[in-house]
């Protein structure tokens, strides 16, 4: 058994046309598995806000808003 922490899978489909990178998920984000999950980080507040909408908190809503903008999403550092 492995004691390596591994970053999150890329989102993205064949619509995306801007690729936002990150460099590792944090302990916050990986309890809640998916990517920006600490409450105090502004990620997702100003992705939303830029295009006019109200944070959505569900990993499949937010997995939604980056797809339908054309928007990918990944961390660079796999492990």
């Amino acid at each position: 058994m492995s004691d390596r922490i591994r970053g999150f899978e890329p989102v993205f489909d064949v619509n995306s046309r801007l690729l936002i990178l990150g460099s590792f998920p944090s302990v916050k984000s990986r309890m809640v598995d998916f990517y920006y999950g600490n409450k105090q980080n502004r990620f997702w507040k100003i992705l939303f806000g830029f295009f006019f909408f109200l944070v959505q908190e569900s990993t499949a809503a937010k997995r939604e808003f980056l797809l339908r903008r054309g928007i990918a999403l990944w961390d660079v550092v796999a492990e």
